[in-house]
């Protein structure tokens, strides 16, 4: 028997749809774990090691985005929404609240196996980067070879894609389009969606600034994209510190999510 490709829980009250994720994701040689409710779910995430959660939003205990407010307590593991919600609201309020990636029902087996297979590479390996350094501009210090960020000499929790991300902005302090950020983060199946951009510039902004409604890192340039300004004027650009060669292996155990509500 080959080696499991990873360990996937879905969570969806639909018998239907549940058999059709474990019949796709089986073929694909992921071991599947299933729960049919909010609670059942919350269970097997604190009890299975687990590399991803499929999470359909209209549970018959919980509403999924009250879930995953809670799973972000505790956990890092991806979270990938399958739901037939399509109003952007609910989207968009659960990539804040720490989702992955989303599919909108109904959607393919192909489709499925896609995602998760982006959102898997996405949490196990680093996003490409020229060098590795440590930047430093003012109190905000970056340091790519630990995988860490710092703001005033204490440490904030920021999931893979959000560091990769944000290195990608200080690395190039210069205006970057959507679609550029979403090509060089997400890869190229990604660069027209930028509501996972905007959901992921959103965490970073109430994680790294000041005042998250009147950021001073992270400058919106309407309709183009985003560009990295710094805190002050008189130094904007970020310094590098040093230089390293070699990148980390892993950067799964890099999150410890907060809620972003």
């Amino acid at each position: 028997m080959s080696k499991s490709n990873g360990h996937i829980l879905a969570i969806d009250d639909e018998p239907a749809i549940l058999s059709f994720l474990q019949r796709n994701l089986q073929l694909a040689n992921y071991t599947v774990h299933a729960a049919d409710c909010g609670l059942e779910g919350l269970r097997q995430a604190k009890q299975v090691e687990l590399d991803l959660i499929l999470l359909d939003l209209n549970l018959p205990d919980m509403d999924g985005l009250d879930l995953l407010r809670q799973l972000r307590h505790y956990s890092s593991v991806p979270v990938v929404i399958i739901s037939a919600r399509d109003d952007e609201e609910s989207l968009v309020t659960g990539l804040n609240l720490g989702a992955d990636d989303y599919l909108v029902k109904p959607f393919s087996g192909r489709a499925l196996q896609a995602r998760i297979e982006a959102v898997l590479r996405r949490s196990r390996i680093s996003a490409p980067l020229p060098d590795l350094v440590t930047y430093q501009h003012g109190a905000l210090v970056v340091d790519t070879t630990a995988w860490r960020v710092t703001l005033n000499g204490k440490p904030v929790s920021l999931t893979p894609i959000e560091f990769a991300l944000l290195v990608e902005l200080i690395r190039i302090p210069k205006v970057r389009l959507h679609s550029d950020l979403l090509t060089a983060v997400w890869g190229p199946e990604y660069r027209d969606d930028v509501t996972v951009l905007r959901a992921t510039i959103y965490r970073l902004r109430q994680k790294i600034e000041p005042d998250p409604a009147n950021p001073t890192f992270i400058r919106t340039e309407s309709g183009v994209g985003y560009r990295f300004v710094g805190q002050s004027s008189s130094s904007s650009a970020l310094l590098p510190i040093h230089a390293q060669h070699n990148l980390p292996q892993h950067i799964s155990n890099l999150a410890i999510y907060q809620d972003a509500a």
